[in-house]
């Protein structure tokens, strides 16, 4: 039996992770000289491999994903289970059908679910990016996954490629391994189907990677690389996006008509032409996109969803939604209750702040935890350090950006993860000069956090049988490195493979307990609805349920009770009997 949220107990691994960087601390000043010999060889070895920039990028793009799959027996696929998770997995469907959209099903106030727009077509209110990166995944090995996978490697090649455009080699492949340990493997960019945090990081670090390079020696290929890394952008994270290529395109411009090496107009013409035609290109599609989705190619992703459904807006200056109606309760109290109050919160004067600061330490938690904080003892030297200046003032305008809107979770920084790399690895050069009496201190601080950091991978690795604590949703959020539990939304996967198993097609009514909690919703369909093995609803009453039963007639239709433990699927005693017998199916 699959235990429920409240039953997942043990230590905390941020705990445990808080323990050992205190231990690294007092190890470094009572002991600065701490295992120096035994590092100082790993570290002739490391720097001899970091010389090699084109290697070291190869060796980190195929660590990530070759490492993730060696985890696999303990860290296996991982099952949907958020709303997000369901709207992306419609969008993969739908693009590896060959298809832009989905007509918007007949039975459509029976199939509502959140996050995802039923007119004017059936279709994720998201942008496309993830959905395509997960339709490449199920077109290529047969599993979407494995998409998400690839791109999580190019994510950590891409970042260890845009840190040696800033740090020294060797920084910059600790870099590209850090990005590994703590985002590669255990994060929800990896083990989850939502945030599009990965290809936005991927993006983010083209852009980045680029800049510095083409400013230096003007190429078309770094511009080609920039224009690229801003149309993933485009069509993953767009607003967040912007607030990285604002900052670059004005150093571009100031290069390109008021630098002292300004290039030529030929020049300019031939450096500017193609990365210009990718990006009109995208921003082409986009349109069509959004025409084929929602009617209008000035009508963008989350749009129409928004306006239907969610009393809360994104942005700080707009007001709250009235007149919604809702046909689900569940659904009314994700949008009333589960979202609102972030909303309320942040426009009282009282609360601004607290949600601010929150906001804040959701983003440090998943991007530094616990141990990667200590560089930050350097932050007076990183302001004042001429090579990130540039990087600090691009963060500057995403703390602006971010404190406008009303929510913040991780993956909307995810186009500025190469920057914190890039910040927190240059105070870690800061830390590793620093002798207080003479003694080498930071450099063993340094060099402690890299072990703090590899040992907590393994605890990770090891947190079934340690019996460490692991959120599962949807007890707990899944902000941290750490990632969810392998058990997140086992339970309706559980019951969804069950019922793949009876001959035959099956119409799923989903009926949950007063209790249930809005944010678990079981509600989520393919992209072709009635041709699908499968169709979950929501149990509407007798008599709202009738007209969705005499529809799919050739069906045997179950109920299902999602809150009971485990959860059950009985035969639907409503509906006609079927012509057999069929037992009582527990999730177990």
């Amino acid at each position: 039996m699959m235990q429920s949220p409240a039953s997942q107990s043990g230590t905390s691994i941020m705990f445990i992770e808080g323990c050992l960087t205190a231990i690294a601390v007092v190890l470094a000043f009572c002991l600065p000289r701490f295992g120096s010999a035994w590092f100082s060889r790993v570290e002739i070895a490391f720097a001899r491999l970091a010389r090699r920039k084109g290697l070291s990028v190869i060796v980190v793009g195929l660590a990530a994903p070759l490492l993730r799959l060696a985890i696999l027996p303990v860290c296996p696929v991982p099952h949907p289970f958020s709303p997000d998770d369901f709207s992306f997995l419609l969008a993969a469907d739908t693009f590896a059908s060959g298809r832009l959209t989905n007509p918007t099903p007949a039975m459509w106030t029976h199939l509502e679910a959140i996050h995802i727009t039923m007119k004017p077509t059936y279709m994720t209110m998201y942008f496309p990016a993830q959905g395509l990166v997960l339709a490449a995944g199920q077109a290529l090995t047969g599993h979407l996954w494995y998409g998400l996978l690839a791109v999580t490697a190019l994510m950590c090649a891409a970042i260890c490629w845009m840190l040696q455009a800033w740090l020294p080699p060797p920084w910059a492949l600790l870099g590209g391994l850090l990005a590994i340990l703590r985002i590669g493997l255990f994060s929800y960019w990896i083990n989850s189907y939502s945030g599009a945090g990965s290809i936005a990081a991927l993006g983010g670090a083209l852009v980045f990677g680029g800049l510095p390079r083409f400013l230096k020696t003007p190429r078309l290929r770094y511009g080609l690389l920039m224009a690229a890394g801003a149309v993933i952008l485009g069509i993953c994270r767009p607003y967040d996006g912007l607030l990285l290529c604002f900052p670059v395109v004005v150093v571009l411009v100031r290069w390109a008509f008021f630098g002292e090496n300004r290039p030529t107009a030929a020049a300019l013409v031939r450096l500017t032409a193609l990365p210009l035609a990718l990006i009109v290109s995208a921003v082409a599609w986009m349109g069509y996109y959004n025409y084929r989705a929602f009617g209008s190619p000035l009508t963008p992703p989350y749009t129409l969803d928004r306006a239907q459904y969610a009393v809360a807006p994104y942005f700080i200056w707009q007001s709250q939604r009235t007149g919604i109606v809702y046909r689900h309760a569940l659904m009314r109290e994700f949008y009333c209750k589960a979202e609102l109050p972030n909303y309320t919160d942040i426009h009282s004067v009282s609360g601004f702040v607290p949600q601010t600061i929150l906001k804040v330490a959701r983003g440090v938690v998943f991007y530094a935890g616990i141990a990667l904080l200590l560089p930050l003892i350097m932050l007076r030297r990183l302001f004042l350090d001429r090579r990130i200046r540039f990087l600090l003032w691009c963060i500057a305008v995403l703390a602006i950006g971010q404190s406008i809107e009303i929510y913040l979770i991780p993956h909307y920084l995810a186009p500025f993860t190469a920057a914190f790399y890039v910040i927190g690895l240059q105070a870690m050069r800061h830390l590793r000069v620093w002798r207080p009496e003479g003694q080498p201190v930071g450099r063993t601080l340094v060099r402690l956090t890299v072990t703090v950091c590899v040992v907590m991978g393994g605890m990770r690795l090891l947190a079934a049988p340690l019996h460490l604590h692991l959120a599962v949703w949807p007890a707990a959020g899944v902000s941290g490195w750490i990632g969810p539990s392998s058990l997140s939304g086992a339970k309706r996967a559980k019951v969804e493979t069950r019922l793949e198993q009876i001959p035959g097609k099956q119409l799923a009514i989903v009926r949950y307990s007063p209790t249930h909690d809005s944010r678990d919703e079981w509600v989520y369909n393919s992209a072709d609805v009635d041709r699908s093995k499968i169709v979950w609803a929501w149990d509407m009453g007798e008599a709202g349920n009738r007209e969705l039963i005499d529809y799919y007639k050739d069906r045997t239709v179950w109920l299902v009770e999602p809150d009971t433990e485990p959860a059950t699927v009985s035969p639907y005693m409503g509906g006609k009997p079927g012509s057999r017998e069929i037992a009582v199916l527990p999730a177990r």
